[in-house]
């Protein structure tokens, strides 16, 4: 969706001076780090009206940088543009490796490390944070180039009009069975596309398909036919290696893998900044995405997007999906946790979306609660119920106007749209858990059975 960034008054301009219709701005309103973009309530209708909580967060949040969202599709119908990318490389200590060496090497007597032992000790710790060739080898069979071609209106003076899109991105190649290799990437890399093309680590291009996708959390499963895979280049990739991105230390090595720029896959690295960022960013159709982000100072750049982080073991912590751009910030890359990410990946893998036949129905009108409105009323953030159909299998349960719908079928609940994307791949008639923060009961949590119903059937 995204692409580099600029700031020129609402004019899209690659490099070489050239208008570019596929390339987007974002500003601080469109993007943020935690500020809502809804400045409903859950209590707007006069009932229980509750004390707000004061926060300076505000005021905070106005002095941030402006955001600009540049996952990796360099969109429109040429790719012309002409960067200068500086990667400073950080030698920064590592402890462990200090600590490690000093037991092997120090003087017995005073335990000091000699002048000698001392530049060892040094240039292992530098090595460790900025040799990670060994890591690309092996990880580099993993990430692939995603392109994506699809057909984007335009209105004119004249009418509306359709041109053809031209964009790029990454993937991760997560899971193999007989038929089909899965990639992982973002949702956004793939949206819109009417053809998608994988090219592997040896050059080698396929066609592809969308497998699955969740907007809620931007990411998505490509699909690539085995059969339509050269021997030579089956034996050339591989299935990369997942780690736990909840095992992770801020300060420890990272390394990102990617289609930076659309010009092939490269590497940079730097270290895990922090974690737990949470991060909103608009998607095609307006609603808000809040994820909980890795954060990263390895640089991240246009196509990156879906795309390797890795820790110095080349295992995979997180999926690549946002950097923050502003002349006053630098080194502020997103990915999205592989811990959390997996399991949505492993649904989009294992399933398909259910027909509009057999799309299920929960029975309710809901309302998203973001995290300043959780802070400010004192409820949790979740789908607020205001409204429960009658004989649906959320009424059946005992769902109630005005409880919040915080967990589905063992996935925590953000928004309406986390909710739509969960359902899409579940049948009516299936009985789901349902975690839901009680309004009658000091929003204390209860897990409910909630057999849902048939959407085609749902009472109007």
């Amino acid at each position: 969706m995204s692409d580099f960034y600029n700031n020129n008054n609402g004019n899209n301009t690659d490099f070489n001076g050239q208008q570019n219709a596929g390339t987007y701005s974002y500003k601080k309103e469109d993007i943020n780090q935690g500020e809502s973009y809804y400045q409903w309530s859950p209590y707007d209708d006069g009932n229980r009206v509750r004390q707000k909580k004061q926060t300076s967060f505000g005021k905070k949040i106005g002095r941030a940088a402006v955001i600009g969202l540049v996952f990796g599709l360099i969109a429109g119908l040429s790719f012309e543009s002409v960067v200068v990318v500086s990667n400073h490389l950080i030698a920064a200590k590592s402890t462990s490796a200090i600590e490690s060496t000093a037991d092997a090497g120090s003087d017995s007597k005073s335990g000091k490390l000699t002048k000698t032992e001392n530049a060892q000790v040094s240039t292992t710790a530098t090595k460790i944070t900025t040799d990670v060739s060994e890591i690309a080898d092996s990880v580099l069979p993993a990430v692939v180039q995603v392109s994506n071609i699809g057909i984007k209106e335009y209105r004119t003076f004249f009418g509306t009009t359709e041109q053809e899109t031209q964009s790029a991105g990454s993937g991760i190649i997560v899971s193999q069975d007989d038929d089909y290799i899965y990639i992982a990437t973002n949702n956004h890399v793939v949206s819109g596309a009417e053809t998608l093309t994988i090219t592997f680590n040896d050059g080698e291009a396929v066609e592809a398909t969308i497998k699955g996708t969740d907007s809620s959390c931007d990411l998505a499963v490509v699909s690539v036919a085995v059969k339509d895979i050269k021997e030579e280049t089956m034996s050339a990739i591989k299935v990369a290696t997942l780690g736990d991105s909840d095992a992770t230390v801020v300060g420890e090595p990272a390394i990102v893998i990617g289609n930076a720029m659309g010009y092939g896959i490269s590497v940079t690295n730097g270290i895990i900044s922090a974690k737990d960022r949470e991060v909103s960013i608009p998607d095609e159709d307006g609603n808000v995405v809040t994820n909980s982000l890795l954060q990263t100072n390895a640089a991240v750049n246009p196509g990156n997007s879906g795309g390797a982080l890795l820790n110095a073991k080349g295992e995979v912590i997180g999926v690549v999906s946002a950097k923050l751009v502003d002349t006053t910030a630098e080194g502020m890359g997103y990915a999205i946790p592989i811990s959390y990410a997996w399991s949505i990946i492993q649904q989009m893998i294992d399933n398909d979306v259910v027909s509009e036949l057999d799309a299920s129905y929960i029975g309710i009108a809901g309302k998203d609660i973001t995290s300043e409105m959780s802070e400010q009323y004192n409820v949790p953030v979740g789908v607020y119920v205001a409204q429960v159909v009658e004989g649906s299998g959320a009424d059946q349960a005992g769902i109630k106007v005005e409880d919040v719908i915080t967990s589905f079928n063992g996935r925590k609940v953000t928004n309406v749209n986390t909710l739509n994307n969960i359902m899409k791949y579940i049948p009516a008639g299936t009985t789901v858990d349902i975690t839901v923060a009680r309004a009658d009961n000091d929003y204390k949590e209860e897990t409910l059975q909630v057999t849902l119903t048939r959407k085609a059937d749902k009472v109007q």
